[in-house]
Protein backbone atom coordinates (compact mmCIF):
# COMPACT_ATOMS: atom_id res chain seq x y z
CA UNK A 1 0.00 0.00 0.00
CA UNK A 2 2.78 2.08 1.01
CA UNK A 3 4.79 2.16 -2.18
CA UNK A 4 1.53 2.58 -4.27
CA UNK A 5 1.03 5.94 -2.54
CA UNK A 6 4.72 6.81 -2.49
CA UNK A 7 4.85 8.33 -5.95
CA UNK A 8 1.30 10.15 -5.95
CA UNK A 9 2.23 11.80 -2.27
CA UNK A 10 6.06 12.67 -3.03
CA UNK A 11 4.91 15.01 -5.91
CA UNK A 12 2.10 16.72 -3.95
CA UNK A 13 4.82 17.19 -1.19
CA UNK A 14 7.41 18.98 -3.55
CA UNK A 15 4.68 20.85 -5.61
CA UNK A 16 3.72 22.13 -1.91
CA UNK A 17 7.29 22.91 -1.03
CA UNK A 18 7.61 24.76 -4.14
CA UNK A 19 4.87 26.73 -3.59
CA UNK A 20 5.65 28.29 -0.23
CA UNK A 21 8.75 28.92 -1.54
CA UNK A 22 7.72 30.98 -4.69
CA UNK A 23 5.58 33.28 -2.42
CA UNK A 24 8.39 33.93 -0.26
CA UNK A 25 10.77 34.90 -3.10
CA UNK A 26 8.30 36.94 -4.64
CA UNK A 27 7.08 38.87 -1.72
CA UNK A 28 7.50 43.10 -2.51
CA UNK A 29 10.29 44.67 -0.78
CA UNK A 30 8.63 46.32 2.87
CA UNK A 31 7.36 49.55 3.08
CA UNK A 32 10.49 51.44 4.54
CA UNK A 33 9.62 52.92 8.35
CA UNK A 34 7.44 55.89 8.50
CA UNK A 35 10.89 57.61 10.08
CA UNK A 36 12.34 56.67 6.51
CA UNK A 37 10.03 58.42 4.43
CA UNK A 38 8.99 61.94 3.45
CA UNK A 39 5.91 63.69 5.33
CA UNK A 40 2.85 63.65 2.66
CA UNK A 41 1.52 66.58 4.38
CA UNK A 42 2.42 70.10 3.92
CA UNK A 43 4.74 72.05 6.73
CA UNK A 44 2.89 74.43 9.22
CA UNK A 45 4.72 77.40 8.04
CA UNK A 46 2.03 79.26 6.04
CA UNK A 47 -0.47 78.55 8.65
CA UNK A 48 -0.06 82.41 10.22
CA UNK A 49 -0.67 83.82 6.93
CA UNK A 50 -4.68 85.06 5.70
CA UNK A 51 -5.31 82.48 3.17
CA UNK A 52 -6.59 85.65 1.15
CA UNK A 53 -3.90 87.44 1.58
CA UNK A 54 -1.56 84.44 0.05
CA UNK A 55 -3.94 83.92 -2.67
CA UNK A 56 -2.47 85.89 -5.81
CA UNK A 57 -5.74 87.22 -6.62
CA UNK A 58 -6.98 88.20 -3.28
CA UNK A 59 -9.34 91.06 -3.17
CA UNK A 60 -8.28 94.65 -1.44
CA UNK A 61 -10.54 96.45 0.99
CA UNK A 62 -12.81 98.78 -0.80
CA UNK A 63 -12.47 102.46 -0.33
CA UNK A 64 -13.91 103.14 2.44
CA UNK A 65 -14.37 100.17 3.95
CA UNK A 66 -13.52 98.92 7.42
CA UNK A 67 -10.24 97.57 6.38
CA UNK A 68 -11.42 94.01 6.19
CA UNK A 69 -10.72 91.93 3.30
CA UNK A 70 -13.39 91.71 0.78
CA UNK A 71 -14.44 88.08 0.20
CA UNK A 72 -12.55 86.28 -2.26
CA UNK A 73 -13.89 85.01 -6.07
CA UNK A 74 -16.34 82.59 -5.32
CA UNK A 75 -17.25 84.24 -1.97
CA UNK A 76 -21.09 84.67 -0.60
CA UNK A 77 -21.43 88.37 0.61
CA UNK A 78 -23.49 87.11 3.66
CA UNK A 79 -21.12 87.02 6.82
CA UNK A 80 -21.90 84.72 9.93
CA UNK A 81 -23.40 85.88 12.63
CA UNK A 82 -21.40 87.72 15.08
CA UNK A 83 -20.28 85.53 18.41
CA UNK A 84 -17.99 82.81 19.01
CA UNK A 85 -16.00 81.43 21.38
CA UNK A 86 -11.88 82.13 20.81
CA UNK A 87 -10.09 78.95 19.99
CA UNK A 88 -7.97 77.72 23.17
CA UNK A 89 -4.78 79.05 24.03
CA UNK A 90 -2.70 75.72 22.81
CA UNK A 91 0.11 75.53 21.24
CA UNK A 92 0.44 72.14 19.33
CA UNK A 93 3.05 70.31 17.65
CA UNK A 94 3.50 70.45 13.86
CA UNK A 95 3.34 66.97 12.17
CA UNK A 96 6.57 67.88 9.73
CA UNK A 97 8.23 69.23 12.33
CA UNK A 98 9.72 73.23 12.87
CA UNK A 99 8.39 75.43 15.40
CA UNK A 100 5.35 74.61 17.31
CA UNK A 101 2.06 76.08 16.32
CA UNK A 102 -0.37 78.57 18.43
CA UNK A 103 -3.74 77.99 17.60
CA UNK A 104 -4.85 81.35 18.19
CA UNK A 105 -2.02 82.04 15.63
CA UNK A 106 -3.61 80.38 12.51
CA UNK A 107 -4.90 82.69 10.44
CA UNK A 108 -8.66 82.09 9.58
CA UNK A 109 -11.20 81.54 7.93
CA UNK A 110 -9.56 77.81 8.75
CA UNK A 111 -11.51 74.20 9.13
CA UNK A 112 -9.98 72.36 11.54
CA UNK A 113 -10.51 68.52 11.35
CA UNK A 114 -9.25 66.39 14.52
CA UNK A 115 -9.22 62.58 13.62
CA UNK A 116 -7.32 59.58 14.46
CA UNK A 117 -6.07 56.52 11.28
CA UNK A 118 -8.01 53.92 13.36
CA UNK A 119 -11.65 56.03 13.23
CA UNK A 120 -13.14 54.29 10.28
CA UNK A 121 -15.31 57.55 9.58
CA UNK A 122 -12.06 59.51 9.63
CA UNK A 123 -10.75 57.79 7.70
CA UNK A 124 -14.02 57.92 5.07
CA UNK A 125 -14.60 61.61 5.35
CA UNK A 126 -10.71 62.83 5.14
CA UNK A 127 -10.74 62.78 0.94
CA UNK A 128 -13.64 64.99 1.47
CA UNK A 129 -10.68 67.52 3.56
CA UNK A 130 -8.35 67.32 0.76
CA UNK A 131 -10.90 68.47 -1.92
CA UNK A 132 -11.97 70.97 -0.17
CA UNK A 133 -8.52 72.67 0.60
CA UNK A 134 -7.72 72.44 -2.81
CA UNK A 135 -11.27 73.77 -4.08
CA UNK A 136 -10.47 76.91 -1.54
CA UNK A 137 -7.46 77.75 -1.60
CA UNK A 138 -7.28 81.50 -1.03
CA UNK A 139 -10.51 81.28 0.46
CA UNK A 140 -10.27 79.45 3.49
CA UNK A 141 -7.43 77.18 5.19
CA UNK A 142 -7.76 73.24 6.21
CA UNK A 143 -5.92 71.85 8.82
CA UNK A 144 -5.42 68.62 10.55
CA UNK A 145 -5.51 67.69 14.02
CA UNK A 146 -4.27 63.86 14.66
CA UNK A 147 -4.79 62.76 18.36
CA UNK A 148 -4.86 59.62 19.69
CA UNK A 149 -2.57 57.98 17.06
CA UNK A 150 0.85 56.55 16.46
CA UNK A 151 2.73 58.75 13.96
CA UNK A 152 3.68 55.80 11.51
CA UNK A 153 -0.18 55.12 11.35
CA UNK A 154 -0.98 58.63 10.66
CA UNK A 155 1.60 58.94 8.05
CA UNK A 156 0.09 55.63 6.20
CA UNK A 157 -3.26 57.12 6.31
CA UNK A 158 -1.70 60.53 4.56
CA UNK A 159 0.28 58.68 1.93
CA UNK A 160 -2.50 56.27 0.91
CA UNK A 161 -5.36 58.79 0.99
CA UNK A 162 -3.52 62.09 -0.61
CA UNK A 163 -3.80 64.14 2.40
CA UNK A 164 -1.73 67.43 1.54
CA UNK A 165 -3.12 70.16 4.01
CA UNK A 166 -0.97 70.92 7.49
CA UNK A 167 -1.33 68.43 10.77
CA UNK A 168 -0.78 69.46 13.75
CA UNK A 169 -0.18 66.90 16.26
CA UNK A 170 -2.07 66.36 19.84
CA UNK A 171 -2.41 63.14 21.39
CA UNK A 172 -2.74 64.25 24.86
CA UNK A 173 -6.67 65.40 23.26
CA UNK A 174 -5.79 68.55 24.59
CA UNK A 175 -8.20 70.36 22.02
CA UNK A 176 -10.95 68.32 22.68
CA UNK A 177 -10.55 68.85 26.31
CA UNK A 178 -10.76 72.23 25.96
CA UNK A 179 -13.61 72.45 23.85
CA UNK A 180 -15.21 69.69 26.11
CA UNK A 181 -16.17 67.50 22.73
CA UNK A 182 -14.57 64.18 22.78
CA UNK A 183 -15.53 62.97 19.83
CA UNK A 184 -14.12 60.99 16.55
CA UNK A 185 -14.10 62.93 13.51
CA UNK A 186 -14.64 66.46 15.03
CA UNK A 187 -14.34 69.23 12.59
CA UNK A 188 -14.27 72.95 13.81
CA UNK A 189 -15.06 76.36 11.61
CA UNK A 190 -13.26 79.21 12.75
CA UNK A 191 -14.49 82.61 10.97
CA UNK A 192 -11.65 85.08 10.03
CA UNK A 193 -11.66 86.47 13.74
CA UNK A 194 -10.11 82.88 15.17
CA UNK A 195 -13.63 82.27 16.70
CA UNK A 196 -15.12 78.61 16.78
CA UNK A 197 -18.54 79.52 14.56
CA UNK A 198 -19.46 75.88 14.72
CA UNK A 199 -18.32 72.39 16.01
CA UNK A 200 -19.70 69.17 14.10
CA UNK A 201 -19.33 65.42 15.19
CA UNK A 202 -21.97 64.42 13.22
CA UNK A 203 -20.17 61.55 12.01
CA UNK A 204 -17.74 61.44 8.32
CA UNK A 205 -18.82 64.82 6.39
CA UNK A 206 -18.96 64.66 2.52
CA UNK A 207 -18.46 67.09 0.02
CA UNK A 208 -21.95 68.21 0.31
CA UNK A 209 -21.91 68.79 3.72
CA UNK A 210 -18.65 70.28 4.29
CA UNK A 211 -20.14 72.93 1.02
CA UNK A 212 -23.08 73.42 3.74
CA UNK A 213 -21.32 74.14 6.45
CA UNK A 214 -18.60 76.07 5.08
CA UNK A 215 -21.59 78.58 3.87
CA UNK A 216 -24.13 78.54 6.76
CA UNK A 217 -20.99 78.88 9.40
CA UNK A 218 -17.92 80.79 7.41
CA UNK A 219 -20.15 82.56 4.70
CA UNK A 220 -17.77 81.42 1.71
CA UNK A 221 -19.07 79.69 -1.25
CA UNK A 222 -17.11 76.47 -1.95
CA UNK A 223 -16.76 76.27 -5.77
CA UNK A 224 -17.58 73.17 -7.54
Amino acid sequence: MNRRLAPVILPLLLTLAGCTSGAADGDPTPRPAAAERPSPFRDCSTLSTSPTAASPGAATPAPGSSGATAPATGAATTAPAAGGQALPELTLACFTGGAPVALRDVAGPVVINVWASWCPPCQKELPAFQRLSERTAGQLQVLGVNSRDSRSAAQSIGEDFGIRFPILVDQGEALQRELKRNFFPMTIFVDDDGRVRHVDASGALDDAQLAELVRKHLGLTVPA
